[in-house]
């Protein structure tokens, strides 16, 4: 199958691929919809089976930024990155060493060469020093530590998010206001995985958590009293809510009729492995928050750098309404009975359609975006 007739590819602006023997670099970068602004995405790290599963995942990536970005109001288009370890790391997506650095600023020239109409950002398996290294070459990154101007890691905000849709969610399915006592599912406890865990606990909520490195779940164990269950056991596990933390389309033909949920709400992207999924848990009264709504705030904390400015005020705001615009998708969603995803995915396409069809699309300034950012 060609790229123009892979299905993730609807209505993206451009896909660039980019190769650099020298430091063994092979990364895609897709563009979905400048329309907003600067198509602004996370770059991940992952060890991909074959190239076609890289472009599979940037592609379906990249779209979901646009209408993650759209639906949080941001003045950003949509985009994404991937980078597939070089051999010599051996499949190792965590390796460290001076190899490293050289390939993420091997990353970051190719990111400038795109004249501003991408900006990359931390995502999995990709580190605030991972960025500042890209930084070495390019203008046109953002999550930057607080001691070089940047707002700082956004997973805490990502992981923020999550909780205050998690309970609006909570809120339409049992009529509560109170997480005590409800048992949560966690798939995945990384930096955003754990802060949920941590505030879920915090709530009174009962956890079952999974992940693939057993000093994590041990902890989680010890600190939150959480079962720990297999990685793939935990789909099918019976509680109140599901928070999907770690890789995308977990939820698909194979494991959907085994959840036993009434809710499903988490930071993973791509949650649903095909669209249509959406319609078969609306059917058997599971309110799914859809992802790209749900896990905005760390695109939300890192929206000021793009305009080079630092304003937590402004994103503290912006978080706290999150939990009102997923209850109106949700509430949306029931009162039309239809699916979330489709009733968000409508909502951020309309808000695209109409600045693009009032002739407002944001164009790239190239006489601003080319210089390197100076050294200190």
């Amino acid at each position: 199958m060609s790229i123009f007739e892979n299905d993730a590819y609807r209505h993206h602006e451009s896909v660039h691929f980019f190769s650099d023997e020298a430091t063994g670099l092979q990364a895609i970068v897709a563009i979905h919809s400048t329309v907003l602004g600067p198509a602004l995405g996370g770059c991940r790290v992952v060890n991909y089976a074959n190239s076609s599963e890289a472009l599979e995942d940037v592609l379906r990536l990249s779209r979901g930024m646009s209408f993650k970005n759209s639906l949080a109001g941001l003045e950003l288009g949509g985009g994404k990155s991937v980078i597939i370890p070089p051999k010599s790391w051996g499949g190792d997506a965590a390796h460290q060493g001076e190899d490293r650095a050289a390939l993420f600023r091997s990353f970051g020239r190719a990111v400038q060469s795109l004249g501003g109409r991408y900006i990359a950002a931390e995502d999995m398996n990709v580190s605030v020093e991972d960025a500042e290294n890209m930084a070495q070459e390019t203008d046109h990154v953002v999550g930057l530590d607080v001691s070089h101007g940047g707002m700082g890691d956004p997973s805490p905000l990502t992981a923020e998010g999550v909780f205050l849709g998690l309970r609006a969610c909570v809120r339409r399915a049992f009529n509560a206001d109170q997480l005590d006592g409800l048992t949560v599912t966690v798939q995945g406890l990384g930096k955003v995985g754990w802060d949920v865990c941590q505030q879920l606990h915090d709530a009174g909520a009962k956890l079952i958590v999974a992940d693939i490195v057993p000093q994590t779940t041990a902890k989680a164990a010890d600190l939150f009293g959480a079962q720990v269950v297999d990685t793939n056991a935990i789909v099918t596990m019976k509680a109140d809510v599901f928070a999907p933390c770690a890789r995308g389309a977990v939820i698909n033909d194979e494991t959907i009729n085994a959840l036993d949920v009434k809710v499903i709400a988490g930071s993973a992207n791509n949650q649903l492995s095909r669209d249509a999924l959406g319609k078969t848990l609306m059917d058997r009264g599971i309110i799914y928050a859809p992802d790209y709504v749900i896990n905005a705030g760390g695109v939300i904390n890192i929206a000021p750098e793009a305009k080079g400015q630092v304003n937590h005020e402004w994103v503290s705001q912006k978080i706290k309404a999150m939990e009102d615009i997923v209850g109106e998708i949700v509430d949306q969603a029931i009162k039309e009975h239809r699916p979330t995803n489709d009733v968000a995915d409508e909502i951020a396409t309309r808000r695209i359609l109409d600045k693009r069809d009032a002739g407002k699309a944001w164009q790239p300034d190239f006489a601003k975006t080319t210089p390197l950012r100076q050294s200190a």
